[in-house]
């Protein structure tokens, strides 16, 4: 009788599987889980946009405190996670458990801290962002119940880029997936059944955060992946600071995402008033579904990268680097092809108002025409990241939302009026481009000497 084929430990799998396949593997739950989250993201924004203009302002408003609670989440996920996928390749399954618990402590204790602090002030918050006096009930209403699901929120980000980075990319995938279930079937519910409005909308994303924190949680104590236990919690420098340098480039590029919408939405409601606010949030919504099967792909290829390095395969490192940048490439260009030709439709779909639409179809074109550019910065950035350049991803990470765009969007306004909001953001897409370029060319010609 044949014996049966013994299943290969988690060292095997990712250092002998070849790496095309390899990426497909573990990209494809995690391309599910971007494209899900980017679905219930733009959930709210769909069904609070039967309300009112200035709903859907609002809820496009408090989108950049989200963006920093998810910053910080990323930043203790992602720094966490890559020092424990190369702890993990080196042969070091002490130093990982330690990290992924420290990291997932950390989320909890800043998680409490902005909740508590960001209800206590949140009326002049709402004012910080850009509510205007029409916006401002709803954007109170709706930030209050988000700021009280942070520690979910991040948390849920920490154990979800543990478990990528273990190459348990299923147990991440059905976390996510369920809490977007959640505030899928939620939404309608509270806010067209109850008749609750925003704070409806803001109720089935903190429930569907929750439930997918508890699914991630229960993943993470089965098979192979690393266990979170308080006696592994330990704020040592040595881990601080590798948390901080492979968590870094995230918080930049999230952070700066925040800000970049914050002054986004300022000078849209300067020049456009709450229609040009509406617009803007909708295309923000659209665009970041475009990247998300991107990011996903990449996601499925920093474990590998990261693993792979720690095991001083950097062959491997180079070879999936390039299989991700010509298909990500590929398929920004169709993608971009398809929003350029139906921009008006899809704005239109999100919220029929003819101004909103106006605002929206300029902005979107603009960004689709750069799409295609956006393979290479996501990507540089990503193996930048994974194989320890804390320096140069987070130069990489910040130039999108923050080196470029924020110079441009305090003076292309100034000279182009709302056109200056639109065409911002394909600017600075161009020019982090032409920054990335040298990065990766660099770092691949030292993984192929």
């Amino acid at each position: 009788m044949r014996e049966p084929k013994k299943k290969p430990d988690r060292r095997e799998y990712l250092t002998k599987t070849p790496v095309p396949q390899l990426i497909l593997r573990l990209s494809i739950p995690t391309i599910i889980s971007m494209l899900v989250t980017a679905i219930y993201n733009g959930a709210d924004t769909y069904f609070v946009g039967t309300i009112s203009t200035s709903a859907t302002a609002a809820v496009g408003l408090v989108f950049s405190v989200m963006a920093i609670i998810q910053a910080i989440g990323f930043f203790a996920g992602h720094g966490s996670g890559n020092c424990l996928s190369r702890a993990l390749g080196a042969g070091n399954r002490k130093e990982a458990e330690e990290v992924a618990s420290t990291g997932f402590a950390l989320a909890i204790i800043i998680g409490i801290v902005i909740a508590v602090l960001g209800n206590v002030f949140a009326e002049p918050l709402a004012t910080f962002i850009g509510a205007t006096p029409s916006t401002m009930d709803d954007t109170v209403s709706y930030m209050r119940i988000i700021l009280m699901g942070a520690p979910f929120m991040m948390c849920q980000f920490v154990i979800n880029n543990q478990l990528r980075f273990q190459g348990s990319a299923v147990y991440a995938m059905i976390g996510l997936l369920s809490g977007a279930i959640v505030n899928v079937i939620l939404d309608p519910v509270l806010i067209l059944g109850l008749d609750l409005g925003v704070a409806g909308a803001a109720i089935a994303t903190v429930a569907g955060q929750l439930i997918g924190f508890i699914i991630l949680f229960i993943g993470s104590r089965r098979g192979e992946n690393l266990r979170i236990h308080p006696r592994d919690v330990h704020f040592t420098s040595h881990l601080l600071l590798a948390i901080v340098n492979g968590g870094a480039p995230s918080l930049f590029r999230q952070g700066l995402a925040a800000v970049s919408t914050l002054l986004l939405n300022h000078f849209a409601g300067d020049f456009g008033g709450d229609p040009a606010i509406a617009g803007m949030s909708v295309v923000s919504k659209v665009t970041m579904f475009m990247f998300s099967a991107l990011i996903g792909f990449g996601q499925g290829y920093q474990p590998v990268c990261s693993f792979n390095y720690g095991a001083g395969l950097k062959s491997r490192v180079r070879e999936g680097y390039i299989f991700c940048l010509k298909w990500g490439t590929i398929f920004l260009t169709l993608l971009g092809t398809l929003c350029f030709i139906f921009a008006p439709d899809i704005v239109r779909f999100f919220r029929n108002d003819p101004e909103v639409v106006a605002v929206g179809e300029v902005a979107l074109r603009c960004q689709a025409a750069a799409l295609p550019l956006c393979a290479t910065i996501i990507m540089t950035n990503m193996m930048l990241q994974s194989i320890g350049r804390g320096i140069k991803a987070s130069i990489t990470s910040s130039a999108r939302n923050g080196i470029f765009f924020i110079p441009l969007i305090l003076i292309l306004p100034q000279f182009f009026d709302l056109t200056g909001v639109e065409i911002t953001q394909t600017i600075a897409d161009i020019l982090s481009f032409i920054l990335a370029v040298p990065f990766a060319v660099s770092e691949l010609r030292k993984m192929k000497d």
